[in-house]
């Protein structure tokens, strides 16, 4: 795409620590520039009433009014990403026409997919490569109120535990509130889910056989369901 082209887009999140990973992954995206970025919502109306504001990454939960009831508010809003810790926001977010809706902590693949999206709205645009475009190499994940900067390839290996999970790295082990099938779509293509319970870094993997995979001194039973794609993956 063109890169002369510049869209403007302004961040609202009571988190400023939600906001500094939005303007990070904008680093990494030439054509959207962050014009401002607010805690609270109501102190943005100026800047989008006095400035042609393309796209705006919207905070649901917040004290005073939600990101719903301001963009409710808005006569004439740009286009909305929302971003949230919860997803059971989901149904009133996508009635409002948002163009997607990122639950954190929000991965740079997922990010950019979202992104993907309002270019994908935008004429004349195409949406960015996913083969040409340098990714991240760590996601961010939240635990006990603090935010954890992970490297893809210091993870070992990730495991259910109902609602949560449980991610074990070369250093530490952190649980978080989330679920494997949503983490498996913000990981890498050397992630391979082997089990309901497991997903495996194969950088990592020591030895497999036709039943089971072993990392380290942990061995992890491939589920039936999983076999034939966990063998291919593993023999290719």
């Amino acid at each position: 795409m063109d890169n002369k082209v510049k869209y403007r887009c302004i961040i609202i999140d009571d988190e400023p620590i939600a906001i500094k990973v939005i303007e990070q992954h904008l680093k990494e995206i030439d054509c959207i520039e962050c014009v401002q970025t607010f805690t609270k919502a109501l102190h943005a109306i100026d800047a989008l009433n006095t400035h042609k504001i393309d796209l705006l990454f919207l905070d649901i939960n917040m004290p005073g009014i939600s990101g719903i009831s301001f963009l409710k508010s808005l006569s004439n809003p740009p286009k909305v990403i929302f971003t949230t810790a919860y997803r059971s926001f989901a149904v009133d977010a996508f009635e409002l026409e948002a163009i997607d809706y990122l639950v954190k902590p929000i991965s740079f693949e997922r990010f950019l997919k979202a992104v993907n999206k309002f270019l994908a709205l935008e004429p004349g645009n195409i949406e960015l490569s996913k083969e040409t475009r340098d990714y991240k190499d760590y996601i961010i994940l939240k635990s006990d109120k603090k935010n954890y900067k992970i490297r893809f390839n210091h993870i070992l290996f990730i495991e259910s535990l109902d609602n949560y999970i449980k991610v074990h790295t070369e250093d530490l082990s952190i649980i978080c509130y989330e679920s494997l099938s949503f983490i498996e779509k913000a990981l890498p293509n050397n992630f391979l889910r082997i089990h309901r319970s497991y997903i495996v870094n194969t950088d990592k993997v020591d030895l497999f056989t036709s039943s089971s995979v072993e990392i380290r001194d942990k061995r992890f039973t491939i589920g039936r369901n999983y076999k034939n794609k966990v063998l291919k993956s593993l023999n290719s």
